[in-house]
């Protein structure tokens, strides 16, 4: 759906998306503004790209989250949609995993939307309601080899959400988790380019897929834009899967 007056699906919402200046946040926070709805953009990086207002935000912080939903309910008075797309991936298997970067990728990754979703609870209680989103992965289910602290916060995220909207659903406060596999994002070029053979890694990439292609910001913002709305108002407490049929598969493909 193309936003306008006449069909805006998020009309009067107030959003905001952490990690919003990335490649799927961004590509949510400017499908949101299509679909009517007040944006915040929400990042530690620079300002947004899309034409949501930006926030700076440490996910890590428990101040700095306090600090803006204080400011959202001072500009707005509720929150109807949270989504948690701030994250990080480290690749190494748990033997090359420091310390410092397991309490990272935790802290960004399942820390971060915890805080985030504990602040916004009482925002989205005076908005009679609304919908959370959290970033999973299909890593939370299957693994990616030399991703195990990853693969370990996304489990972390899935079990969380279940667990939030069994005890907000009663709030009509509904969670989910959307769960992208290989999507065409800075964090997937970053893997690629580590790769001595770039073009042919993308190619097998692409071909593992059912569906002969790997996602889209668009493809995760659509899915996003769903479940933000009243079309899914019987969806809480799922882990939507969104890789192109990847692992629909009985054995995937050794890259």
């Amino acid at each position: 759906m193309n936003g306008g007056a006449d069909n805006a699906s998020l009309g009067n919402r107030i959003a905001v998306v952490t990690g919003g200046c990335g490649g799927i946040g961004t590509a949510i926070c400017e499908r949101f503004v299509r679909e009517g709805a007040t944006v915040y953009a929400a990042d530690i990086a620079g300002d947004s790209r899309s034409a949501a207002r930006y926030l700076s935000l440490d996910v890590t912080c428990e101040d700095s989250i306090r600090a803006m939903m204080e400011r959202i309910g001072d500009e707005q008075g509720r929150l109807d949609i949270l989504v948690n797309a701030a994250g990080i991936e480290i690749e190494s298997t748990i033997e090359e995993t420091t310390l410092a970067d397991w309490n990272r990728i935790f802290a960004i990754n399942v820390t971060g939307m915890f805080l985030a979703c504990k602040h916004a609870l009482s925002l989205l209680r005076r908005a009679g309601g609304g919908s959370i989103i959290n970033f999973g992965s299909y890593d939370g289910f299957i693994a990616d080899p030399g991703l195990a602290a990853y693969c370990a916060t996304k489990g972390a995220v899935h079990a969380l959400t279940r667990a939030m909207a069994c005890d907000h659903g009663p709030e009509n406060i509904r969670v989910n988790a959307v769960c992208p596999g290989y999507v065409d994002t800075p964090m997937l070029q970053g893997f690629f380019g580590s790769s001595g053979d770039i073009d042919s890694l993308r190619q097998a990439v692409q071909d593992v897929h059912p569906v002969r292609r790997y996602g889209t910001p668009e493809d995760v913002a659509n899915l996003v834009n769903w479940l933000a709305g009243d079309e899914a108002r019987y969806a809480s407490g799922q882990l939507w899967v969104l890789d192109g049929g990847l692992t629909a598969q009985v054995q995937q493909m050794r890259l």
